[in-house]
């Protein structure tokens, strides 16, 4: 019996496991700080209903990933101050972000965090670890296939250039 055989929670965290669930905490504490601010900006109630699951999201993300460095020693990144309550009507129209805008921004995030959690899930060696990030790849994965019909059903889908002849 080796000493990665046992309980993956008994077992150390490898510097790349350390860095990546650090990195994780302070990107969703970044997000859970730009998403607040998105919220006050959005119009669309659908926006906003996804707005709201993706903060959802990023505070479990920062909840268990601190969690996890706390319990092996490691102090978690930094939390970031809150931010206090604006009205959309307040907002001047050339420092608003646009409903298409915030919808363009939070498809890119999503589909960059599958890649993340995909990047931690091949590095990791404790299960449980492993196990975590599929978790939140399978989540992200539900919210990136609510963003994508969204923003087509709204017609705010911005598409890479396609290929309008095909070769014979």
């Amino acid at each position: 019996m080796g000493i990665l055989s046992g309980n993956p929670k008994d077992e150390p965290m490898h510097y790349g496991e350390i860095f990546s669930v650090w990195e994780t905490s302070m990107m969703a504490k970044g997000t859970v700080s730009c998403y607040e601010a998105y919220m006050y900006h959005a119009g669309d109630k659908e926006l906003k209903k996804l707005l709201e699951d993706l903060l959802d999201q990023a505070r479990l993300e920062m909840k268990e990933c601190d969690e996890l460095l706390t319990d092996n020693g490691i102090t978690p990144a930094p939390a970031l101050a809150e931010r206090p309550p604006a009205k959309l009507e307040e907002i001047p129209m050339g420092a608003r972000f646009t409903d298409p805008e915030i919808a363009a921004k939070i498809a890119a995030e999503n589909a960059l965090g599958l890649v993340s959690c995909s990047k931690v899930m091949g590095q990791s060696i404790r299960e449980d670890i492993g196990a975590l990030f599929a978790k939140y790849h399978a989540t992200k994965t539900a919210l990136g296939l609510r963003i994508l019909r969204m923003n087509k059903d709204k017609g705010w889908l911005i598409p890479p250039p396609l290929q309008a002849k095909r070769p014979e």
